[in-house]
């Protein structure tokens, strides 16, 4: 892993100078103030019962099923389609140390991106000095779950990237299994055929890992060992699956 850096150092330059990660900054933080401006205006109609933090952090999905393949679906895809990556390996890098330096700097600009948004809270803090609407245990709880939720979601990213020499068919790809991720365990969750004794096991594997739940219980202040297992060991496999698939597949091109 001597290597790691270097490529890490490279792969974040590159990321600030493509345009594709400004155009995917500009869309994520205008969404992002679009969805705090309608809360505070919801605020501002009627008392609410949860704090900002909770409501603004509900709709974490829709940021991460598009713009998560927008940051990686060029890092690998667009290497394999140059031909650089061959190249690139030729030198004693390895293929696990362009894959974690690729996955490395999409996660780094990942969270630079939701950090950004703090600054959204920071505005109302200093605006109105209200501590319900400022409750620091939501607001904490929420960019924890972002923080650690983003490692196997990045990660997701990277493999799709992986998948395919075209970058729109990784973005696809990446987006289908975000939203397989997300969404589909939620739909799962809510079949009332699971509640048959013999979808027990299939249940519980969808109570395990379905991500709105643990997002609720970062929000409370609940770290679970069990969902910090979840994202952890999802990472790990689906980079481990990146960098496999990608040795495969330049050992036969």
């Amino acid at each position: 892993m001597r290597h790691f850096l270097t490529i890490l150092g490279h792969e974040i330059r590159m990321l600030l100078v493509s345009p594709s990660t400004y155009i995917a900054a500009v869309i994520f933080l205008a969404f992002m103030g679009f969805i705090f401006s309608g809360i505070l205006a919801e605020y501002a109609a009627a008392p609410q019962e949860v704090s900002p933090a909770v409501a603004f952090f509900e709709l974490f999905w829709v940021p991460v099923i598009f713009i998560i393949p927008l940051l990686t679906m060029k890092s690998i895809s667009e290497e394999r389609r140059l031909g650089t990556l061959e190249t690139l390996l030729t030198t004693p890098i390895s293929t696990t140390e362009v894959v974690l330096g690729k996955y490395g700097a999409a996660y780094f600009l990942y969270f630079s991106l939701w950090s950004a948004t703090a600054g959204f809270f920071y505005i109302l803090h200093r605006f109105t000095h209200d501590a319900f609407l400022l409750d620091t245990g939501p607001l904490f709880g929420g960019y924890i779950f972002i923080a650690v939720s983003g490692l196997f979601f990045v990660a997701v990213g990277i493999f799709a990237s992986s998948l395919s020499r075209n970058q729109a068919v990784a973005g696809i790809l990446g987006v289908v299994m975000l939203f397989g991720l997300i969404i589909g365990t939620q739909l799962l969750s809510g079949l009332n055929a699971l509640d048959l004794e013999i979808f027990a096991p299939l249940k519980e594997g969808v109570a395990y890992a379905h991500v709105f739940t643990h997002l609720d219980d970062f929000s409370r202040g609940i770290i679970d060992a069990r969902q910090l297992l979840f994202y952890l060991s999802g990472t790990t496999l689906t980079l481990i699956f990146s960098i496999l698939g990608l040795e495969a597949k330049l050992l036969h091109s």
